[in-house]
């Protein structure tokens, strides 16, 4: 891949920070033109009520308003598994377009069966842009370039705008580290080829996570790196082999519990953001697999329950 070099050419970059799922979605925007972008929008959910709310995405449609600013864009790093998605959300309300990476079509095939979503194609359809490693987007006088990253997911990728590349959960600041990868189609030697290819880029480039996580002795939410400071610091990556990150890896991801919106963010984010069909009374049900998620097992001590052992026979 040919990296475009615009780095003297800054977006301008606001981060809005959701505590609920300590999410950071972005708005970026080109001062010569007004041309911006979202990336990575969060779309409220109560799970405990089952309540959507959209206080988050207004948030970022009032400073695009008040900004005069021209949406043309909302791009998704890949299909989250901590939030449910805005982006249907934003480019219904402002005709913005929905991009994610070329490769949510194997995210897709994964995840729409075990949830038995029958609406999901595999081609990716419900986006409107899907995009590939290296392919660009014009943002006024800016370029977004797409980095391909996967190892956390398949799908995984980075925007690269000026002087800024934005990471999603492929690194985290450089003392929290860097993401799992025990979902489905993750992959801890793929995710440490991904991050070399983006410790390449030059040192000075601002790095903008997804997340922020408060790790031990810091008090103060941050999001905002460089790659020298992650070259230098990220206490997953400093001096270690592609063996030694892969060995590390692996260990601490058998101790992670599930995201605990896994499973209602999956199957909305795999939809580009949207509810699954509504059943014939009108009503919108997310489902809750029992045992059926894979990749989790060792999240529990106690034996799993067989499914079968609980379901009812009337016969006795």
């Amino acid at each position: 891949m040919t990296i475009i070099d615009d780095s003297q050419n800054p977006p301008m970059v606001e981060a809005f920070f959701d505590q609920t799922s300590n999410t950071v979605s972005y708005l970026i925007h080109d001062a010569a033109t007004g041309a911006a972008a979202i990336i990575d929008p969060v779309l409220d959910f109560d799970h405990n009520s089952g309540r959507l709310a959209t206080a988050s995405a207004d948030h970022l449609l009032a400073r695009v308003e008040e900004l005069n600013l021209q949406l043309a864009y909302v791009l998704e790093t890949h299909a989250h598994a901590d939030h449910m998605s805005a982006g249907h959300y934003l480019r219904v309300k402002t005709g913005a377009k929905l991009a994610i990476g070329e490769k949510i079509t194997e995210v897709q095939q994964v995840f729409a069966p075990i949830f038995e979503a029958d609406d999901v194609s595999f081609d990716g359809v419900a986006f409107d842009r899907l995009l590939s490693d290296g392919e660009t987007l014009p943002l006024g006088t800016n370029t977004i370039q797409v980095v391909h990253t996967p190892g956390h997911t398949p799908a995984c990728v980075c925007y690269k705008i000026g002087d800024a590349i934005f990471v999603g959960d492929t690194l985290f600041m450089p003392d929290f580290g860097t993401a799992r990868c025990d979902f489905p189609g993750g992959d801890a030697a793929t995710l440490y080829a991904s991050i070399q290819k983006i410790l390449a880029f030059p040192d000075n480039m601002r790095v903008f996570t997804c997340h922020d996580y408060l790790p031990k002795g810091r008090d103060e939410y941050i999001w905002e790196s460089s790659i020298a400071e992650q070259r230098r610091s990220n206490i997953h990556i400093g001096g270690k082999s592609e063996e030694e990150f892969v060995a590390m890896r692996s260990t601490r991801d058998k101790t992670l519990a599930a995201p605990k919106l896994i499973l209602p963010s999956l199957q909305v984010n795999i939809r580009a953001g949207t509810l699954p069909p509504a059943e014939a009374s009108g009503a919108v049900f997310l489902r809750l697999p029992v045992n059926a998620f894979p990749g989790f097992e060792h999240t529990s001590d106690a034996l799993q329950a067989k499914v079968e052992d609980f379901q009812p026979d009337w016969h006795i």
